[in-house]
């Protein structure tokens, strides 16, 4: 695997327990940078910062869809450091219906969480990366925003929503050395998958020409370049790592 180096970088990753974000930290840990993980889980969180057991990690309860909190939080950690990395990975799948059958509540959920949760952070964190004239933002979008699954129609509208949100953001904030991309992972082996159905996880594989879920340090290495200076140019794009489902 190849290395990377975040040295003197610190990096706040939404939903950083486990899944991808869990992922992303342990692979950002092993390329020197201050690892700073948000969840809403807070027994979750406990093993997770007990497992990993670095003194470059520490973390947060934080609920992404309520913007005072989130304010807060990172008002806190700017007492004491700068913040040079966001990954936005927390999200939900929600219930897998057809949209007609979709509570309001549970689509309302799916998109504050994916998409407002999103926002709430950027507003928050892009002053700061803004006053410091650098900045790496990676948004984990899906290819369900690009393509659009059945009975998931608030999820991919959620996901489509972050996409269009990384194209307009990054575009404001080029000129000031910050780079904001999204990422469209296929589906992968983690606990989100346990909130569909079996036939639902089914259909999702049978799109991907590779014949398998994507391994998740195929994406924390992905964004891993994304959040590096190496990634001096790419900014307001969308990079696929969907084993050749979407190919635009």
């Amino acid at each position: 695997m190849n290395k990377f180096d975040l040295k003197n970088k610190t990096a706040i990753i939404t939903g950083g327990a486990q899944g991808f974000g869990l992922d992303i930290a342990k692979k950002f840990l092993d390329s020197g940078a201050k690892v700073i993980i948000w969840d809403i889980d807070k027994n979750q969180l406990k093993k997770t910062i007990k497992i990993l057991s670095n003194k470059n990690l520490s973390s947060f309860i934080v609920d992404v869809t309520n913007f005072k909190n989130v304010d807060k939080v990172v008002k806190k950690i700017i007492k004491n450091s700068k913040i040079d990395i966001l990954v936005n990975s927390a999200g939900i799948t929600g219930p897998t219906t057809q949209l007609w059958n979709y509570k309001i509540k549970d689509w309302k959920n799916i998109l504050e969480i994916n998409l407002n949760g999103t926002f709430y952070c950027c507003k928050s964190i892009v002053p700061y990366m803004i006053k410091n004239k650098y900045g790496r933002i990676v948004n984990i979008a899906s290819v369900s925003g690009k393509d659009g699954n059945a009975n998931a129609s608030a999820y991919s509208s959620s996901k489509a929503g972050v996409l269009a949100l990384t194209k307009s953001l990054g575009k404001e904030l080029a000129k000031f050395n910050i780079a904001v991309n999204a990422i469209t992972p296929a589906g992968a082996k983690t606990r989100i998958l346990n909130q569909m159905t079996k036939k639902h996880v089914r259909q999702m594989l049978s799109k991907v020409p590779r014949g398998r879920f994507l391994e998740l340090n195929e994406l924390s290495s992905m964004v891993c370049w994304l959040s590096s200076e190496e990634n001096s140019f790419s900014t307001a794009a969308v990079f696929d790592i969907s084993g050749g489902r979407s190919t635009y």
